[in-house]
């Protein structure tokens, strides 16, 4: 069967709305893709404002933002449809959104972005609320990308995302595991964001400043990290707990971005030890697969590659496209496997009591 299907992902890091549009093939359970078209819409600053304080709003207008970007997203996404000369190609949208709150505990997760003002707008169906289904078992509601990994991208022992959190994949030999590692971009950015940039480019400040190793220590030291999979953060955790922890210290901005990201390698590297004494065979070299927009940062790159060398893995940057589009791309798959109404999220990877068919339809 073919699914011409349209993928969105709105990050953490609040950069803006992923958007790809994938011919996806599944042939006796083997999946393959191609991307027809993707594009990364940045968030005018009006729209960063409202993501970043969504949470801060009464239930009310909490719920009118809800509508108001499912709307938005929805003309974006005609927009594209248009400008690709997409007409009668899409089959359906499978819609992430723009996730708020998250609190597995109280089995709730929220993600802004009203499935049914899309379809409203675009006249297609949209599948949306991903992880409600997942939640409402018992499970984290994250990480939701590795049956994307597992069905889209073969041939690597882990992968990683580099996005507003860090997360991670490892096939282990009892099924693929995933967790949260650490805040990534959406520290950098707000740390970067005192010299009036959007984010470091190629991390060319972080590599001109000099690594604070007190507060590198107490980073590493917060308690999350010493917390078992399945895990999952929520976005405060980079705004509410750890921007504070800069914001105390006189240090340029350089540093604190070299600290940063020598903290982000370090709990990386930290994860990675403790999946690989999880494989058959701890010793044996393995491949790593890293996308999401930090995969562009050259100097956090750099820095992985200098902390897992010692563990024999071989760290692979793939091509521009697949770094920026790989989640609104498996976006894209957990829709069509919601479509044939098949198992999208892993129970293995989440903590949920089973796997699940994640997500609400919506046809106009």
């Amino acid at each position: 069967m073919v699914y011409n299907v349209i993928g969105t992902m709105s990050g953490s890091s609040l950069d803006g709305l992923d958007i790809v549009f994938a011919e996806l093939t599944e042939v006796r359970g083997q999946w393959t893709y191609v991307i027809k078209a993707s594009e990364s819409l940045p968030y005018e600053q009006e729209w960063v404002e409202k993501l970043a304080h969504a949470t801060e709003l009464p239930a009310r207008d909490y719920l009118l933002l809800h509508s108001e970007y499912g709307h938005y997203s929805g003309h974006r996404i005609k927009a594209f449809i248009e400008k690709n000369n997409l007409d009668h190609k899409v089959h359906f949208i499978a819609s992430h959104g723009h996730t708020t709150f998250h609190v597995p505990a109280g089995k709730m997760t929220a993600q802004l972005g009203e499935g049914a003002a899309i379809a409203a707008v675009t006249g297609l169906p949209v599948i949306s609320d991903l992880r409600a289904m997942d939640i409402a078992l018992g499970g984290q509601g994250a990480p939701i990308v590795p049956i994307g990994e597992k069905y889209l991208f073969p041939g690597f022992q882990y992968w990683l995302n580099l996005g507003g959190i860090a997360n991670i994949s490892a096939l282990l030999p009892e099924g693929f595991t995933a967790f949260d590692i650490c805040p990534a971009n959406r520290v950098l950015n707000g740390l970067v964001a005192a010299l009036g940039r959007a984010y470091d480019d190629g991390g060319q400040l972080a590599a001109g400043g000099v690594t604070d190793e007190a507060l590198l220590t107490r980073l590493n030291a917060l308690p999350y990290y010493a917390e078992p999979w399945p895990k999952s953060l929520a976005n405060d955790f980079g705004t509410g707990t750890i921007l504070p922890m800069f914001q105390e210290l006189k240090i340029s901005v350089q540093g604190k971005l070299s600290t940063y990201v020598a903290h982000i390698a370090a709990q990386v590297a930290k994860s990675v030890s403790e999946l690989k004494h999880k494989m058959t065979d701890p010793s044996a070299p393995a491949k790593m697969l890293i996308t999401g927009g930090g995969a562009f940062n050259t100097f956090l790159v750099n820095c992985l590659r200098e902390q897992l060398e010692p563990l024999d893995i071989e760290v692979i940057v793939p091509d521009e496209q697949t770094v920026s589009c790989k989640e609104a791309l498996v976006m894209a798959l957990i829709g069509a496997l919601r479509w044939r109404q098949e198992e999208n999220v892993l129970s293995s990877v989440t903590g949920a009591s089973r796997d699940s068919i994640g997500g609400a339809l919506w046809i106009n």
